[in-house]
């Protein structure tokens, strides 16, 4: 069994350009619905993701916060691209900018179509507790706040979201 810990952060500029080492378009859909998953009906997500020209097949379960399950599979592209044919909600789109500092790797993910103007920074650590250096352009922390996981964004987008809802809720910060 696998456990992804990941946080997840707002940008407060945009200075991690200047450090991007690469860049991939990816497109997501889920086989099952938000509404399923928050009511507890249903105990995963089920993803299936093409980024460039690799897919895979993801299943994770419905925990919010930065530790949950998760399976990771590859999958032949022509299958997930029927897959993608059959999600229910919209289809994420989004390029995915690769930036090391500090010793770790960030996943900078700057959506696009419904969810333009979205930018999320994401860590995955090897626990809970592990420290890690904060870049001067990382913003606030969204780990705890499910508006921004994906599989909401794909019923939800950020496009149709309040001008309330654009701001973060304020959290206690985790330790860095």
């Amino acid at each position: 069994m696998a456990i992804e810990i990941e946080r997840k952060f707002l940008l407060a500029s945009d200075a991690w350009r200047a450090q991007v080492s690469r860049s991939t378009h990816m497109a997501q859909g889920y086989l099952n619905d938000a509404d399923a998953v928050t009511a507890g009906r249903q105990q995963t997500s089920v993803r299936v993701r093409i980024g460039g020209e690799v897919a895979h097949l993801n299943i994770k379960s419905r925990e919010v916060g930065m530790q949950r399950q998760e399976f990771e599979y590859a999958i032949p592209l022509a299958d997930a691209q029927a897959l993608l044919a059959l999600c229910v909600g919209g289809r994420i789109e989004k390029r995915r900018h690769h930036v090391q500092y500090g010793g770790h790797l960030w996943e900078i993910d700057e959506f696009e179509g419904d969810n333009a103007g979205l930018v999320v920074a994401e860590i995955e650590l090897a626990s809970p507790d592990e420290a890690f250096e904060r870049p001067e352009w990382l913003g606030i922390e969204v780990t705890e706040q499910s508006r921004y996981y994906n599989l909401v964004l794909a019923e939800r987008p950020f496009s149709q979201w309040t001008p309330q809802e654009r701001a973060p809720l304020p959290q206690p910060s985790l330790p860095l």
